[in-house]
């Protein structure tokens, strides 16, 4: 799956800094706005040491690690949904990407200025989500004008996608993310195509220094998943990826044999065939049924034959939901 998460934030928090810090990548970040215009993509693996057990276990000749991919974005500014700095780029990069990593900066630091004139962290998430609300909200109304119309006509498909809307509108014009509202399934799929920017998961990641005052925060106030890193030192990356990969509600399975051991990254509740494809969609199309065994019961057997002596292999059909650290062999 080719899924990615965008590093957004306000200029000069450090979003350039973790983007080569996660990557090792070079892409400029240098101490002035707007210094990131076109961004700058990374692939990054994720950590994981059962593949290193399971790849030692059979003795594979590579092992393949799942991966996330990261978008460094040009920094937002206040007024950003009316085209201030360079928010319609801005915009337009964040609206391709699967899920963002909002930066905010928890540290002082004379030498780097920030674009508000004092380090708060809170009103910095604030200035951005509230800039992504407004945005969604120009979006929201836009396609209210053209599909008002069509509903005139009595177009039924038309109706439900207004109803849709003047429910997302509602809460947007509340500047609440249009993911709070409560569309059933049918709006819910009327509006999908509008790939609304607050209905995106969001990580908070808290940029800190070892090397400089840490400012205080209440993180109670914080609303979602947060990490603290400190991309110069390197700490605490490790997490931000993992958390990344949990934010797009993905997992990971295995398959394990003398050529490779290799993760295949899948969406949470995937069935056995659908978690196939990620490998071929023969897979999907010719499935049979899947011998799966958890990962640390195939490390505590010592071997495939001991562990289908022991009756840990199981035999699964279509209908199996596969779990985060399966071993699996598909047979078609």
């Amino acid at each position: 799956m080719n899924l990615s998460i965008g590093i957004v934030g306000l200029p000069n928090v450090g979003k350039s800094t973790l983007f080569n810090a996660l990557t090792k990548k070079s892409v400029p970040a240098e101490n002035y706005p707007f210094c990131t215009i076109d961004p700058s993509v990374g692939i990054v693996p994720v950590p994981d040491p059962r593949l290193t057990k399971l790849g030692e276990f059979s003795k594979s000749g590579k092992t393949i690690p799942a991966v996330v991919e990261f978008v460094d974005i040009a920094g937002l500014v206040k007024g950003a949904s009316e085209g201030a700095g360079l928010g319609n780029q801005f915009l337009s990069h964040i609206r391709e990407v699967d899920a963002i990593a909002e930066v905010v900066r928890i540290f002082e630091d004379e030498k780097i200025a920030h674009v508000a004139g004092k380090v708060d962290p809170l009103s910095d998430i604030e200035v951005i989500n509230l800039e992504l609300v407004l945005a969604d909200l120009q979006t929201v109304n836009k396609r209210l004008e053209s599909v008002a119309r069509d509903a005139k006509r009595g177009e039924k498909e038309a109706a439900l996608e207004r109803a849709a809307l003047e429910k997302l509108k509602v809460v947007l014009e509340s500047e609440k993310f249009a993911n709070t509202a409560l569309l059933d399934e049918n709006e819910r799929k009327a509006s999908k195509s509008l790939n609304l920017l607050t209905t995106k998961p969001i990580l908070y990641v808290l940029n800190t220094s070892e090397a400089s005052d840490k400012v205080k925060i209440d993180y109670s106030k914080i609303r979602g998943p947060y990490v603290e890193v400190d991309p110069v030192f390197g700490t605490c990356l490790d997490d931000l990826i993992k958390k990344s990969y949990e934010a797009l509600n993905l997992i990971t399975f295995l398959t394990t044999g003398e050529d490779e051991t290799r993760a295949w990254t899948i969406a949470r509740g995937s069935t056995a065939p659908e978690a196939g494809a990620a490998i071929h969609t023969d897979f999907r199309d010719r499935f049979i049924r899947a011998e799966v065994i958890a990962w640390d019961k195939l490390l505590e057997a010592g071997s495939y034959a001991s562990a289908r002596e022991r009756g840990w292999v199981r035999t699964e059909g279509r209908e199996y939901i596969v779990c985060d650290g399966d071993v699996v062999e598909f047979k078609i």
